[in-house]
């Protein structure tokens, strides 16, 4: 299947404070009042994650049903581990990784789309992914979900993450740093366009990922969508080709109908509030696919809450 990313205008989104960043104290259903309070598992600071989190927080605390407790964390892995282990209530996670979730999880809805980028210096020779071969990558954050894409990147372009690449696992911001001082040959990043942190003009450079959607899709199935990155997400930028994987709102069996329904609500009720500033004009929360999720089932307290919206 192929998408494009459609370009709209949105309102500019004001800075938020009122949603600080949680660590692992708190419980849900047990906040001030009678609101249900909830962990939410999110990304790395820079990041999409990090910031839906906080937008979402923020909006639940406008609404008044819920309270959400942002969680700095590396990504997709951490967050389903931290789920498992109950040490978060809610996490986001890309569909890839969701599929193998140690204890299971179960959805609140499909949030956005992540675009692969996989981001060398301006300057390099590499254009290709089979071109990484004896190269220097980073792989994403350990705990992210790029490290498990990327490896799969790898081995549909015929690589053997293991032997043909030396794979590093550095936070976004260092991974950038690293690449434009030639420390590491690529970045690969996982997240909404435009991302700040790759945001240098002239500096750094996207790669094509086009011709791997199909050997994704033919191994691992229909999770990867070949997509564009229009030409104008980045200064002096032309447009690519790249891989799209659909981000997921995850939650612990546990959680309780009540919040479960709550924050469907400011899912499907304010989804033009919930577009991170830096992904505002690439990225839409649509009302109507939230129960797109795939093989992981809807939560019963989401699935009324939709079944009361849509019947």
């Amino acid at each position: 299947m192929t998408g494009r990313l459609d370009r709209r205008k949105f309102l500019a989104l004001a800075a938020i404070g009122a949603a600080g960043i949680a660590g692992a104290a708190g419980v849900a259903g047990c906040g001030s009042g009678n609101d249900p309070v909830v962990r939410l598992a999110s990304g790395e600071v820079g990041g999409f994650y990090h910031a839906f989190a906080r937008l979402l927080a923020a909006a639940a605390a406008d609404a008044g049903t819920v309270r959400i407790e942002p969680i700095t964390t590396s990504g997709s892995q951490d967050n389903l581990a931290m789920l498992a282990r109950g040490e978060a209530e809610v996490g986001l996670a890309l569909a890839d990784s969701s599929r193998d979730a140690p204890g299971g999880v179960v959805a609140l809805g499909r949030v956005y789309e992540n675009y692969l980028q996989l981001a060398v210096r301006a300057d390099s020779g590499i254009r290709r992914v089979v071109e990484l071969r004896g190269k220097r990558v980073n792989l994403g954050a350990q705990g992210s979900g790029a490290a498990l894409t990327g490896e799969r990147i790898l081995l549909a372009a015929g690589l053997d993450p293991a032997t043909d690449v030396i794979v590093e696992h550095r936070p976004l911001r260092d991974a950038a740093a690293a690449v434009r001082s030639g420390a590491v040959d690529a970045l690969l990043w996982a997240g909404g366009v435009p991302t700040a942190a790759l945001e240098v003009p002239l500096r750094m450079r996207l790669v094509d990922l086009g011709e791997l959607a199909v050997p994704l899709r033919q191994r691992y199935g229909h999770i990867y969508d070949r997509v564009e990155i229009p030409g104008n997400a980045y200064p002096g930028a032309s447009s690519i080709q790249t891989i799209g994987v659909a981000n997921l709102l995850l939650a612990a069996p546990a959680l309780a109908d009540e919040a479960a329904a709550a924050i469907v609500d400011l899912l499907a009720g304010r989804p033009d509030a919930l577009v991170p500033a830096e992904a505002a004009g690439t990225q839409f929360l649509d009302a109507r696919s939230l129960i797109g999720t795939g093989p992981i089932p809807l939560h019963p307290g989401a699935a009324a809450a939709y079944r009361r919206r849509h019947g």
